[in-house]
């Protein structure tokens, strides 16, 4: 399905806030490196999905009606074996329901448990003035303790998005700390510059938010997106 597929089902549907299937649905198709995620909408078949994606698996609800899933007990990591997976599908949609009793829940997301980096963030929002604005930061909750984050105005070149990544304090955290190898830092400049194609070609994104995206000595890849559209 192509990225006008995916904004035109969400419209149809009334819908603003894209999931996080739909969301990695379009990065995928733009280039960026994603965790998939697959929607499974019974036990059974989040137990089918986790058995070809491989063990262990994160499951995570999925609605148009919420946004931070961890508020809602809407996360299950580490999940080792099919019984597993399908208990946290019921735990999650029972967590879910009694937290937004209101929300429309679509079932869970299914996705291989990623090995772990350092973590950053990536998005853009868009200005009143100035249009699609590009962020950068250290990912998790880190980003809103330390509000250490650098931005640029879309679209972006090479050299922007090498100095996006480098003014930030934290820097020496993605050169390697204490022991660690150092991030990739041309896959995430590479990630950076094609989030502000995406921004350019599709004005209708009004948000784009990629945390945690996690940072490798070779490579780098987003766990979590969100997209929501004008």
């Amino acid at each position: 399905m192509s990225i006008a597929d995916v904004f035109e089902r969400a419209r149809a549907q009334g819908r603003r806030v894209l999931t996080e299937v739909e969301s990695k649905q379009v990065l995928a198709e733009a280039g960026i490196p994603v965790v998939p995620a697959r929607l499974a909408t019974t036990p059974q078949e989040a137990a089918a999905v986790a058995r070809e994606v491989g063990f262990p698996v994160v499951l995570k609800i999925v609605s148009p009606d919420i946004v931070h899933k961890t508020d809602v007990g809407g996360v299950r990591l580490g999940l080792k074996d099919a019984q597993e997976v399908a208990t946290a599908f019921a735990e999650l949609v029972e967590s879910a329901r009694r937290h937004v009793p209101d929300a429309r829940i679509e079932g869970v997301s299914v996705q291989a448990q990623a090995r772990p980096g350092v973590e950053v963030i990536m998005g853009m929002s868009k200005d009143p003035q100035f249009g699609p604005v590009l962020m950068f930061g250290l990912g998790g909750i880190l980003v809103e303790i330390l509000k250490d984050v650098s931005f640029r105005i879309v679209p972006i070149e090479a050299r922007d998005a090498r100095e996006m990544i480098r003014e930030i304090r934290a820097f020496p955290v993605l050169q390697g700390y204490r022991g660690q190898p150092p991030s990739d830092l041309e896959a995430l400049e590479g990630m950076l510059l094609r989030l502000s194609k995406l921004a350019e070609a599709f004005p209708e994104v009004e948000e784009l938010d990629l945390n945690p995206v996690f940072a490798y000595s070779q490579g780098a890849v987003a766990v979590d997106a969100r997209i929501v559209l004008s």
